[in-house]
């Protein structure tokens, strides 16, 4: 067979290979004729991508006797195809990274598929995902080598934030396969945000399957984690009162504000609210409900601000446009700030200009900023007349009520568990489709031609009905034969078997009837397919 186009203009494969040298004992000769594939030592854990990314040439003596394809497949490599890839998280959130650290690494969505394009460009990631919120940072991907990826995009992290790698190694947090689909349905469930149960992170996640939509990379493995996560989240809501009196960023940031005024005057103090998204509008909601009937609110646009006022009527919401937003703080004893600008909108030059704030709250204004990148720079800090609070500071509100939020996590966590099981059963059973596939082609293609010797032989004159009779004949035939090896290949977790077992005897009916080459070819395909476009 000649070499196929698949095996040309592979580059992610030619530099993994490039980057594996040759033995000494081994660097005197290319096996089979085969040039540019190298031997690599037998622990090397680099997987299927190896192959999948290969550029081969055959040698013009050999080109006639051997195929490429053949080459390649008795390979050592070969074996990385045998081993499945890992889904990985990377992160830092709340948790572990304060969010000087967290702001930097933010991406917006706007540039998620440009992310997931980016990362799907380094040497060992197939598929990627971004979850920027204003409490973590996390990249999920699926990745040939989990050391190597992790590597690699720890570096792509460094190299879009200007974070040394020493210093987000300190903050990040790592999870593999299974604790990490644990973590994300934990996440989805609201177990992980720093309020239990709140419902903004499910939105949120659901936000990366919309974006994530059609982008080249966000692949079947890790869109069908984020699909199963917006489930289970659903499902925990549902099924617990997980949600049942918990508080979001917004209200928790709200509860801040009042617990630092004191309490004769959190009647009278005057509110401004910067931004009028979905966190500035609940900022609003939580004020009206805590009985503040007066409020300013600064945004690029009045139609925003102009539907929250009509959604919640009696209460007074002005409106003031961003250039009036310093000449709006003068007034305010409690900025809040909950806008997309990757930039402060108040630095210290800014805020020791303005007057004090009312004697009744101390004189001492308050901003309390709830956005990633942060509105309010900590230089703010230095002026006397201001106290700067962000998203760290909350865990003082949340903190209160902490036995209840641990039940309520206990009940949450049975349903994620078996939830996790589903999804790995779910993962498992892609490995053997592939094999299926093929084993079901063979077996139609040997129908087909001992189909037609025997109607050949039958002569012309037999009638549809004794066609359709032999016809339905040999399906049935072959549905039987199959039966016991489709059996064999379920891994659904509907039975005992074990994964090790099912790729056992995959890997045996792929030898039996010759199905590795062909599946190779088709890895080979879709990797090039993927690569063009």
């Amino acid at each position: 067979m000649a070499v196929s186009n698949a095996f040309v203009g592979c580059p992610k494969l030619e530099t993994l290979l490039n980057h594996h040298s040759l033995s000494s004992s081994s660097s005197t000769s290319t096996p089979l004729g085969l040039i540019g594939v190298r031997s690599l030592p037998r622990n090397n854990r680099v997987k299927r991508g190896l192959i999948n990314r290969a550029r081969c040439e055959l040698s013009p003596s050999d080109s006639g006797t051997i195929s490429a394809l053949e080459q390649l497949k008795n390979s050592a490599p070969d074996r990385y195809t045998k081993e499945r890839s890992s889904i990985v998280v990377i992160g830092l959130s709340i948790h572990t990274a304060p969010v000087e650290m967290r702001e930097k690494l933010a991406i917006p969505e706007a540039e998620w598929p440009r992310a997931i394009g980016e990362l799907c460009g380094l040497n060992h990631i197939e598929e990627a995902a971004v979850l920027s919120t204003c409490n973590r940072m996390e990249i999920y991907v699926l990745a040939l080598s989990q050391h190597r990826g992790v590597k690699e995009v720890t570096e792509w992290m460094s190299k879009t934030s200007g974070i040394p790698v020493s210093e987000i190694c300190q903050h990040r947090f790592l999870l593999y396969n299974k604790d990490a689909t644990q973590h994300i349905f934990e996440v989805s469930a609201g177990l992980d945000s720093l309020v239990l149960g709140e419902g903004q992170i499910l939105a949120q996640v659901k936000q990366v399957v919309k974006v994530g939509q059609g982008v080249n990379g966000f692949g079947r493995n890790i869109s069908g984690l984020f699909k199963h996560a917006i489930t289970v989240g659903k499902r925990v809501r549902t099924e617990t009162n997980i949600a049942a009196g918990a508080v979001s960023v917004s209200s928790a940031a709200v509860e801040l504000a009042l617990m630092k005024l004191p309490e004769s005057s959190q009647a009278s103090a005057r509110m401004l609210i910067v931004g009028a998204g979905k966190m500035g509008k609940l900022v609003i909601k939580h004020l009206v409900a805590k009985g503040c009937n007066k409020m300013v609110v600064v945004n690029r646009s009045e139609e925003r601000v102009t539907a929250i006022r009509e959604e919640i009527p009696g209460v007074e919401i002005l409106y003031r446009p961003l250039d009036e937003m310093l000449a709006s703080a003068a007034e305010a004893d409690v900025v809040f700030t909950s806008t997309a600008s990757e930039s402060p909108l108040f630095l210290k030059e800014h805020v020791e200009t303005l007057p004090a704030a009312c004697p009744e709250i101390g004189g001492v204004r308050l901003f309390v900023d709830i956005s990633v990148p942060r509105n309010v720079g900590s230089c703010v800090n230095e002026v006397e007349t201001a106290r700067v609070y962000n998203v760290d500071d909350l865990k003082e509100v949340v903190a209160a009520n902490k036995e209840d939020r641990l039940r309520k996590a206990m009940e949450a966590q049975t349903i994620i568990a078996e939830e996790s099981n589903q999804f790995e059963a779910w993962r498992d059973s892609l490995e053997t489709v592939p094999t299926i596939k093929k084993l079901r082609a063979y077996a139609e293609r040997i129908r087909m031609a001992e189909l037609e010797k025997c109607m050949s032989k039958m002569g012309d004159d037999i009638n549809k009905k004794t066609t359709r009779a032999v016809d339905d004949l040999s399906r049935g035939i072959v549905n039987r034969f199959l039966h016991g090896p489709m059996q064999h290949l379920r891994c659904d977790g509907s039975d005992s078997r074990t994964l090790s077992e099912t790729l056992e005897n995959m890997h045996a009916l792929n030898r039996m009837y010759g199905l590795e080459k062909d599946i190779l070819e088709e890895k080979l395909k879709a990797m090039t397919s993927g690569q063009q476009k």
